[in-house]
């Protein structure tokens, strides 16, 4: 197999990204994008970012799941704590996170560590999912090897007889992360290459700072 890519291209023209445009805290830039992006722009799920984690084996792996809700303080997501995702983050904390977003030729990429939301906002987020969804994190050992799928489908089915017209609990090995940020960066696709790239890193004394990086 020999597929040559270089004939692909793209010219980046549909905005711009200034100092003097943007605001001193970074989530308050993240929120403005993500409304721009999820209001003007034909994405299926704005809210979906690639997380990369260093796993046990030593390798960095990376794998899309939805962001469920931002603050000040940072990202929160959910995911089976005894996943390979959580397993690795649950060993090391330092993980990145990224939302591509070509519509509207936009990234923003955030290095910071996770740690487990507490057991009640994790209770909460539960409980408002569909239940379906909720069977689905009771059925699945995720990442765990299974021989083929009717095992998934059994599995339901004795779940469903089991918790008909009951409400169904969050499993302790279910729940959510908070990614705490410590760097972010903001990238705008421009002509010729030459991106626009801010990048805000948090200090010692939790302040951010902006500078801007050559693409």
């Amino acid at each position: 197999m020999n597929t040559d890519l270089g004939s692909y291209r793209k010219s980046y023209e549909k905005q711009e990204l200034l100092e003097e445009n943007v605001s001193d805290n970074p989530m308050e830039l993240f929120q403005k994008w993500f409304h721009e992006v999820d209001h003007n722009f034909d994405i299926a799920e704005t809210n979906a970012m690639t997380i990369s984690t260093l796993g046990l084996d030593g390798f960095p792996k990376s794998r899309v799941v939805l962001l469920k809700k931002y603050t000040y303080e940072g990202f929160i997501f959910y995911t089976n704590y005894d996943s390979e995702k959580g397993k690795a983050i649950l060993n090391n904390p330092n993980v990145c996170l990224s939302f591509f977003w070509p519509a509207a030729e936009r990234q923003i990429i955030i290095k910071g560590k996770a740690e487990k939301i507490a057991d009640n906002l994790s209770d909460g987020y539960f409980e408002s999912r569909p239940r379906g969804s909720q069977l689905g994190a009771l059925v699945s050992n995720q990442s765990e090897t299974i021989a083929d799928r009717t095992v998934l489908e059994e599995r339901l089915k004795a779940l469903e007889k089991e918790y008909e017209g009951k409400d169904i609990p969050r499993p302790e090995f279910w729940g959510g992360f908070i990614v705490k940020p410590q760097e972010i960066e903001f990238w705008q696709g421009r002509p010729n290459r030459l991106h626009d790239r801010l990048r805000y890193q948090l200090d010692k004394d939790f302040n951010w700072n902006m500078d801007r990086l050559s693409p």
